[in-house]
């Protein structure tokens, strides 16, 4: 019997675990030897929250109960959670560390999609924290790409606008995917129409077909390797521009312009709409499809006409994008002071999700506690060591005196930080106060309601 997507919106994407009062006993926090290059004088502890997430805390050299920054990583890790995951997000956010800060790094309880699920358990960890280490002066949240939705979401959970007194004081947003999972993630189901009715090898005529919604069947043996020569082999992708055929570099053209994404960002874009869209519609909305491109209009080949009449067309399942929505959507209603960094250029999570974010934010009412930044780089996952604590410090001024900052006074600020943190001399300083964002119409094209 077909079942009803209305018990699942609120549990199926949590993965129906125990709630915050029901989980079992923690374990830990062990003492462990902090990964390079955390510095030599912190403390670093792992464990286990008692659902299932991993941990890592690292405790900075006279930290004397200071500020406390909650990270929330990005992702989502479709495998099981494991401790070497949280030590890649440790080592490459140590400059939080090397600020004075403490850091503490949850897993999730487990792998697929499910934010409000990571939201609880980032919540957890922070008890956990707390009762072995002792309460911070200040607790910050700090969400990093799909963690950047999750701390949105923990924002609206554990400091909602109007609310009593919140264990949060506040919440940055780097690289973030903050609009909500179906605006996050339609472009990737135009990738995969436009990609199928360039290439049509994914899946190829000879195999099972399935709705790309779907992502990929459960019981499809193709791989991550399978997927990169089927890529390679329609648009070159992968060997030198001067080897490609001109009917491959013609293919890869259309793809780029119609769905407006770099080449570098291709096949991650395309295995993000496989298996993660295989665990988000099959394990998660129990096969039911929130994503649809009826009546959406692409433009950027060279016969928009032949394209639009010829790529697969797909109705998203209303209860399927309301279960979604419940999961992810930010709905803007949380107290805390907010600011924003975000590189012009990013080709993983488009820069125009700001101004989604940014419009959620002033409908609550709440877009006066927002501050956005946006810096002349051009990756995803890591930005200029001295942005991140000109942040952080900005925020607590915001937070302690009542200083709300600026565009220009964070740039300032992250100049003035260099000479600590950019010993190198290859990071800088790289933020634009004059930058605003386009909207994310400009870039993905409308759905229908």
């Amino acid at each position: 019997m077909k079942k009803t997507l209305s018990s699942l919106a609120a549990f199926a994407l949590i993965g129906a675990a125990p709630m915050l009062s029901a989980h079992a006993a923690p374990t830990g926090p062990k003492a462990a030897t902090c990964p390079t290059p955390v510095p030599e004088a912190a403390r670093c502890y792992t464990g286990e929250d008692g659902t299932g997430a991993l941990y890592w805390i690292a405790i900075p050299k006279d930290w004397n109960r200071g500020v406390l920054v909650m990270h929330a990583h990005g992702g989502p890790e479709t495998g099981a959670p494991n401790l070497a995951r949280s030590a890649e997000d440790l080592k490459r956010w140590a400059v939080t560390v090397k600020a004075g800060y403490a850091w503490a790094g949850s897993t999730y309880r487990r792998g697929g999609y499910g934010v409000t699920m990571s939201a609880e358990d980032t919540e957890r960890l922070r008890q956990i924290f707390v009762r072995h280490f002792g309460q911070p002066r200040r607790t910050l949240l700090h969400g990093q790409s799909y963690g950047g939705g999750v701390a949105a979401k923990a924002a609206e959970l554990y400091a909602p606008a109007g609310g009593a007194k919140s264990p949060y004081d506040g919440l940055l947003l780097t690289s973030g995917v903050i609009g909500g999972g179906n605006n996050n993630y339609d472009f990737r189901l135009d990738l995969r129409v436009v990609y199928q009715y360039v290439c049509r090898n994914h899946p190829r005529s000879d195999e099972p077909q399935y709705p790309l919604w779907m992502g990929l069947p459960m019981d499809s043996k193709l791989t991550r390797a399978d997927l990169v020569e089927r890529v390679k082999a329609c648009t070159g992708v992968g060997m030198p521009a001067a080897q490609r055929t001109p009917e491959q570099a013609m293919r890869l053209k259309t793809i780029l312009s119609v769905v407006k994404i770099q080449e570098r960002s291709l096949l991650g874009h395309l295995t993000w709409a496989t298996w993660l869209f295989q665990d988000l519609v099959q394990k998660r909305l129990g096969g039911h499809n929130p994503f649809g491109n009826i009546g959406v209009r692409y433009s950027g080949s060279a016969d928009d006409a032949a394209l639009n009449a010829g790529v697969l067309r797909y109705a998203a399942d209303p209860q399927a994008k309301g279960a979604l929505a419940a999961d992810s959507q930010p709905t803007g209603r949380t107290s805390l002071p907010t600011v924003g960094l975000h590189a012009i250029d990013d080709p993983t999570a488009f820069v125009e999700l700001e101004n989604a974010y940014r419009r959620i934010r002033d409908a609550a009412g709440t877009g006066g506690n927002l501050v956005q930044s946006f810096s002349a780089e051009h990756e995803h996952s890591y930005l200029s060591d001295s942005e991140y604590p000109a942040l952080f410090a900005a925020l607590l001024d915001w937070i302690d005196k009542g200083e709300k900052p600026t565009p220009e006074g964070l740039a300032q600020r992250c100049k003035a930080l260099m000479p600590r943190y950019d010993t190198d001399g290859k990071n800088g300083c790289h933020i634009q106060p004059a930058w605003q964002s386009p909207t994310l119409e400009s870039r993905v094209p409308s759905r229908a309601p």
